[in-house]
């Protein structure tokens, strides 16, 4: 089959739904999808029914309500179509099982807003992100919040952020005479991974725990010679990322671009833009996707930001841009950005959005896996700021200090011999190291994590720029000039919020003192950084825009803390096992059969100096005997930390439990390096990330 005629196949998406549903449930369908009209329920068993039926023709035989608690991951429940009719079964969808299911919501996370005798929740159909079947089964995307109102989920507020974005941005739109139905933010996450030899996966009780290793010395060739990235792909890999592509295309996922990246085993995937909610949605699916195939090749997919030490951890990329349903894209600036108020406008609401709430935007990006990432020279550091590029930050800058504007045009590339075409070049470079980069027409958040719910970052970034928005608009509205008036707020709000905008490298010595300077916060751990969503103003932000009350916005606060410590706990225990059944007996079985020899050679050549032996037994013998030790204290500090009390607990992690940790590391890796591989007992990083032909 071609790749258009198989593209979405499994989805029930608008050429489905208009070929399958009565003309009017279809059009009133698609006004709640494109313009948000609210749902008219009594369409919903017309819905139901010819779901159910394009289903069945897949082969489904049930169905589940998707959705995405706290946990970070998705949950389903299965139901299967079957209803009795006498002694007989048939097979039937209602449109009150479309529009609502009740799992138990005890059981997920709810940051205390729920006992755990309460178990009553609901999840309600999604219209806007289309249902797909998979593996015999109709996923429906949905919401889910408890019997008394409040969120359980990711995708609830989510939704509320992005109407809080439409509502805002369109009364600023309306100032300048622009009419619209819908204003949209898009999303297009890039997904980097690690692909490992199942069979030595499963050798690691480290990486099927926690999903990272805890031990493990470097290989001896990494990344140093820059020559994976964008290299030629192995066969074992290029079958995996085919069969990928396919599964992902067969369900509608924009599946765009995929490569080698930097360090060994790693790679990348990255999508074409869609819609925030089902950029979400597929992004999950994705994850999900990624590891079932690589199952079916005999490979591990490690989505975990920091899998290997030494070597890049893997991140992923959130491009977000505003438009609107008649294709204006807010964040393009156009052939002169300097005469484009409205471009210019929207431009400081982001800049001043990022500065007022820079603490949330770190927090929501804030993990123990991340931890690991962030300002570590392979991602951006743990402070926001803004690059804004070239072209865009001499506007500023002129703008700031009053001064004229000298634009910097694109100008035609080449190599300069005749044979080479002439190739556009942009009007500026891009920024690796930069946190929120300008690339164009859209930003491109670039904190997250591998394995996190894009969700997340998307929510603070639409909510935080709505209210923004919304100040502008009660600013300008009523304005008999609104050029002016907006010129007006473009140079007090830039003049305001400088010091947010860093044009030059992240990753530079000065960047962290010249940051300090500004007052911006540099949080480079998840128990430092979550606290700040305690905060009233950060709360208020969110109450404010109806995107949380202020129990959920707390609550969520404290599952982070919560998911965070537990972690970091898992981890902690894994190592200990590791450290105390495996490898200090193992390393003392070296010891032992390394005495045995040089006993032995000593017998027989006993006027022979043995330094060396003796050097190795002694060197290794102090080093089991301070894992031990060191073990033995971790133990201690874990055992003392009250898991009740999320804040202290989470500090008691990050500053005392996790350099324990590390303390631990130095000297088992230092052992590694000592003991033959022969006695070692887990699979070494030569054989994690070499194995794979």
């Amino acid at each position: 089959m071609r790749l258009p005629e198989m593209f979405g196949e499994n989805v029930f998406n608008d050429s489905v739904q208009k070929e399958t549903l009565p003309n009017e449930v279809y059009k009133a369908l698609r006004e709640t999808i494109e313009a948000g009209k609210q749902l008219d329920v009594s369409i919903a068993g017309a819905v139901a029914s010819a779901m159910k039926k394009w289903a069945v023709s897949k082969g489904a035989t049930h169905y589940t309500h998707w959705f995405q608690p706290l946990t970070g991951l998705t949950a389903e429940k299965h139901d299967s179509f079957i209803e009795p009719e006498g002694d007989k079964v048939i097979m039937r969808l209602t449109g009150k099982s479309l529009i609502v299911g009740e799992p138990d919501a005890s059981s997920f996370p709810s940051g205390g807003s729920r006992a755990t005798y309460m178990a009553r929740g609901y999840t309600a159909w999604d219209p806007t992100s289309p249902a797909f079947v998979k593996e015999g089964t109709l996923y429906i995307p949905t919401v889910f919040v408890s019997y008394t109102g409040e969120t359980l989920d990711k995708k609830s507020p989510l939704l509320r952020s992005m109407t809080a974005l439409d509502k805002q941005a369109k009364r600023v739109l309306k100032c300048f005479g622009i009419d619209c139905k819908k204003v949209r933010c898009d999303a297009g996450p890039e997904q980097e991974y690690f692909l490992i030899s199942e069979e030595e996966y499963f050798k690691r009780k480290d990486l099927r725990l926690t999903g990272r290793t805890l031990f493990g010395t470097p290989v001896t060739r990494g990344q140093e010679l820059e020559d994976h990235y964008f290299g030629v792909l192995k066969p074992a890999i290029s079958e995996y990322m085919r069969d990928l592509d396919n599964e992902l295309w067969s369900y509608g996922v924009l599946s765009k671009t995929k490569h080698n990246e930097v360090a060994p085993a790693q790679h990348e995937m990255a999508p074409v833009y869609s819609t925030t909610n089902i950029a979400v949605d597929t992004n999950m699916l994705t994850m999900e996707l990624m590891k079932k195939v690589a199952h079916r090749h005999g490979l591990a997919c490690l989505l975990h930001e920091k899998p290997f030490k030494g070597i890049n951890g893997s991140g992923k990329h959130n491009n977000w841009s505003i438009s609107t349903d008649t294709g204006l894209n807010l964040l393009n600036p156009g052939e002169n950005p300097e005469t484009n108020t409205l471009f210019k406008l929207v431009l400081t609401a982001v800049i001043k959005a990022v500065d007022d709430y820079q603490g949330i935007l770190r927090a929501f990006v804030a993990s123990a896996g991340n931890d690991h990432r962030l300002g570590a020279d392979e991602a951006p550091p743990a402070i926001i700021s803004v690059y804004l590029g070239d072209q865009l930050g001499a506007l500023v800058d002129s703008i700031v200090k009053g001064e004229s504007y000298v634009a910097n045009k694109k100008c035609e590339g080449s190599i300069g011999v005749p044979e080479s075409p002439i190739f556009p070049k942009d009007a500026t470079d891009r920024n690796r190291t930069s946190p929120f980069a300008f690339t164009g027409n859209k930003f491109e958040f670039r904190m997250l994590g591998s394995q996190a719910n894009v969700a997340d970052a998307n929510i603070s970034l639409n909510t935080i720029v709505a209210d923004a928005l919304e100040l502008v608009a009660d600013e300008l509205e009523g304005k008999k000039d609104v050029e002016k008036a907006a010129n007006v707020i473009i140079a007090r709000e830039l003049k305001k919020h400088y010091r947010i905008i860093f044009n030059h490298d992240g990753y530079g010595p000065e960047w962290e003192p010249e940051a300090a300077k500004r007052g911006l916060l540099n949080h480079k751990n998840t128990a430092d950084a979550v606290p700040v969503l305690y905060e009233e103003k950060n709360i208020e932000v969110f109450v404010k825009q109806g995107v949380y009350t202020k129990a959920e916005a707390v609550a969520r606060a404290d599952i982070r803390l919560e998911n965070y410590t537990k972690i970091i706990n898992i981890e902690a225990l894994t190592m200990i096992e590791m450290a105390k059944r495996d490898i200090i007996p193992a390393v003392s079985d070296f010891i032992a059969v390394l005495c045995q020899n040089l006993a032995s050679k000593q017998a027989v050549c006993e006027n022979i100096p043995f330094e060396p032996e003796k050097g190795l037994i002694e060197r290794l013998s102090a080093l089991n005997d301070k894992a031990s030790a060191a073990v033995a204290k971790l133990e201690k500090h874990l055992k003392a930390v009250d898991m009740e009390k999320v804040v202290p607990a989470s500090q008691a992690m990050a500053h005392t439990v996790i350099p324990d940790m590390e303390e631990v590391r130095s000297y088992v890796d230092e052992m590694e390096s000592l003991t033959s591989s022969d006695y070692w007992p887990y699979p070494t990083y030569f054989d994690l990330l070499y194995s794979v032909k």
